[in-house]
């Protein structure tokens, strides 16, 4: 068998953010008095870029609303996380049968890998993918041209909550494990899909025989 890279989201995958973005939006908002938006509706949103999540609120500008909620975000929000309580173990398992770990993510890569230093597992990841110049969102062909130049021989897992996810996965051909702690539904996570796909409840449920059985699939 070729080596695995194992790729994870962020939002409901490995961490809890709800708080910190959730007040994110809030300061966003009120910074330009706009009308506050119920928090389900916000919540539905976490995993998509926000100029994406903005513009289903409003016809405001988003990038004035984007540099607010990341002015509050990188001072305040990052840290009003939870990791969740299976991910150190897990990771620490995956590392001890010699899988490849990452991180692609929607939130600006220099948040996130703040994220993960807060959090003390940045150690455990050989990359981390967000947004920058160059990248804007997780199906970026930059994304893709980033898995074939620097791990060109290896296989591909993707593990996540989103839908995003799941197109990451379909653009690489690989499995994806999508998890039901975030806001996509089973029904959204195996729709329209043509690599094999194993859906679980959260990442607890996840073991390192579930992903090499999935990667053998392939």
């Amino acid at each position: 068998m070729r080596d695995i890279v194992v790729s994870f989201d962020l939002d409901f995958t490995l961490i809890d953010n709800t708080t910190g973005i959730l007040n994110a939006f809030r300061y966003a908002f009120e910074t330009y008095n706009l009308l506050e938006v119920h928090p389900k509706k916000l919540i539905s949103t976490i995993g998509m870029p926000l100029h994406h999540a903005f513009q289903k609120f409003t016809a405001f500008d988003p990038n004035k609303l984007i540099k607010a909620f990341r002015d509050f975000y990188s001072r305040k929000g990052i840290y009003q996380v939870e990791l969740y309580p299976a991910v150190p173990k897990l990771l620490s398992e995956l590392k001890t049968h010699n899988l490849t770990l990452g991180v692609v993510t929607s939130k600006k890569k220099e948040l996130a890998e703040k994220l993960l230093d807060h959090l003390t597992i940045k150690d455990y990841f050989e990359f981390v993918i967000g947004e920058t110049d160059k990248i804007k969102n997780k199906t970026d062909p930059e994304v893709k041209s980033f898995f074939l130049k620097n791990y060109p021989k290896y296989n591909y897992i993707i593990v996540g909550d989103n839908v995003s996810d799941k197109n990451l996965a379909m653009m690489l051909r690989s499995p994806f494990i999508g998890l039901l702690s975030g806001t996509s539904s089973k029904s959204d996570l195996k729709k329209d899909s043509k690599i094999p796909i194993l859906i679980l409840k959260d990442i607890s449920k996840l073991t390192v025989t579930q992903i090499k059985e999935l990667v053998d699939k392939t």
